[in-house]
């Protein structure tokens, strides 16, 4: 702990006079047994502050859920359900006996880790087990970012396979090279940093949500669109999730979650900047909240009145989209630049996902979420925003003042950052196509990836779960035909 009590007993038995050194011995004794414990308190303050963090993280898998059931037919809620729910558990397992060793274990050469395989030797000096946990909460919420790429027509067993590979092995190596100590573009090196700075990606917008939306692309791309999505090589036909309201109440959980994912990052709240002030750490956590608050609501804002425009029509969906987009965008920034920036983090944010979806629709990608583009796209403005925008007074405290360290080009830091921002999109991009692409690819090969025309039409919950979430009709399929098939029916309307 900074500042800590110091007692000398030669010091003080020269000022005591008669059984000066049994007086000093005990006055010291004394003071040591209160710095003991103010440290313990600080530790406990630290670990208490990240709990409640991963706790709100996690909260995000319900709201992960909501989204994709409600932006999916309502033939599929089940399925989507039950994915999450796998992301989560298989996740859990996968983190634990690999994925968080692989990320922050010591390694020699900062690629990937080397210790801590099912928790062995842990906790350790640096690393308690309310820190595993937050990284877990991470990790899941990558996994679930692809799932809503390929959802509505993808085999439970590719969930499954897919989810264990990228919360063990895929995301866990990008979460070691830049935010472990020793990973090789990472910002906390103590020498030999990426440009002399390292790519600062503070929360995770390329680490988190590049990798989630990369492989979710990937995904996509290689199972094709849903049915009916673009008839014949024509025009998209939009097919429209089932419940604006689990849309909406979907957003309203991960905007609440985003204040432990993203002021959370800090890990530790009792730091002070400046021993006696009342500006701290938790003054860095509060801004860090404004930061992602004011980039989320002119996403949000800027969707809103883009997509009118656009469209004609004030579309929830759309907003919600647009808000999740500038949350993800701020991620890599939210603690290193001003609340001012934040609302031009969001601006652009916007822009760059109405820009993504016009692009999947020219190319006739079919993502029922906007998954890859919102998170894939907007994570990667959000590297090159840090690039920008970084101020040199918050990133000397969030990662130590150091000879050579670097900040935004627009605030008079130079290019370096921005440069090792560039150089850690491109490697996320490699990585991921190269493990995720090649394991999808591997899926459709063995016939383990895609359902059958047949199943899709019909509904995964009543092919593949055993029933219906509720009684519904989708209006979409009546327009929507496998070539050769006799056109669909409503299901019959349940005994009285």
């Amino acid at each position: 702990m900074s500042g800590a009590i110091t007692c000398s007993a030669a010091d003080l038995s020269a000022l005591l006079g008669p059984n000066a050194t049994a007086a000093a011995n005990y006055i010291c004794g004394q003071l040591g047994t209160v710095n003991n414990k103010f440290t313990d308190a600080a530790y406990a303050i630290d670990n208490t502050y990240l709990l409640f963090s991963a706790y709100l993280v996690f909260a995000m898998q319900l709201g992960f859920a909501m989204l994709c059931a409600g932006s999916v037919r309502a033939k599929n809620t089940m399925n989507i359900m039950l994915t999450n729910v796998l992301d989560a558990a298989a996740g859990g397992l996968f983190y634990y006996l690999f994925g968080y060793a692989f990320a922050f274990g010591e390694s020699s050469d900062g690629f990937i880790g080397r210790h801590n395989f099912g928790l062995k030797d842990f906790p350790t000096l640096t690393s308690d087990y309310s820190f595993f946990l937050y990284q877990w909460a991470f990790a899941i919420a990558a996994a679930g970012i692809t799932s809503g790429s390929i959802a509505e027509r993808t085999k439970f067993v590719a969930y499954l396979i897919y989810s264990s590979f990228l919360t063990g092995f895929v995301y866990p190596v990008v979460s070691h090279w830049f935010w472990s100590p020793d990973g090789w573009a990472s910002p906390f090196r103590s020498e030999d940093r990426l440009f002399g700075t390292g790519a600062i990606d503070f929360a995770g917008s390329g680490v988190v949500h590049m990798v989630g939306g990369i492989a979710g692309l990937w995904g996509a791309l290689i199972e094709g669109p849903r049915i009916g999505r673009f008839p014949d090589g024509g025009h998209a036909i939009a097919l429209r999730g089932h419940s604006a309201s689990l849309v909406v109440l979907g957003t309203f959980l991960l905007w609440f979650g985003w204040y432990g994912f993203n002021p959370g990052s800090f890990t530790k709240i009792l730091i002070p900047y400046n021993s006696g002030s009342n500006y701290g750490q938790w003054s860095g956590i509060g801004r860090t909240a404004v930061t992602t608050t004011l980039s989320g609501c002119t996403a949000a804002l800027t969707t809103l009145f883009g997509k009118r425009l656009l469209s004609g029509h004030w579309n929830v969906t759309d907003v919600c989209n647009g808000l999740l987009g500038g949350f993800a965008a701020i991620t890599a920034g939210c603690s290193v630049v001003d609340p001012w920036a934040a609302i031009v983090c969001g601006f652009m944010a916007s822009l760059v996902l109405i820009g993504c979806n016009k692009l999947a629709e020219l190319l006739k990608y079919d993502d029922p979420l906007e998954a890859a583009q919102l998170h894939g796209g907007c994570g990667a403005w959000g590297l090159i925003f840090v690039g920008l925008f970084a101020k040199e007074k918050y990133v000397n405290e969030v990662y130590g003042a150091s000879p050579g360290r670097h900040y935004g080009l627009f605030m008079g830091g130079g290019g370096k950052l921005l440069g090792a921002q560039l150089v850690q999109i491109i490697v996320i991009v490699g990585w991921v196509s190269a493990t995720m692409g090649t394991l999808f690819f591997m899926l459709k090969k063995l016939n383990l990836l895609r359902i059958s025309n047949e199943d899709e039409m019909q509904g995964m919950d009543i092919a593949r779960h055993g029933g219906f979430a509720y009684i519904y009709h989708d209006n979409d399929d009546d327009s929507i035909r496998v070539p050769g098939s006799p056109i669909p029916r409503a299901p019959n309307p349940p005994d009285v």
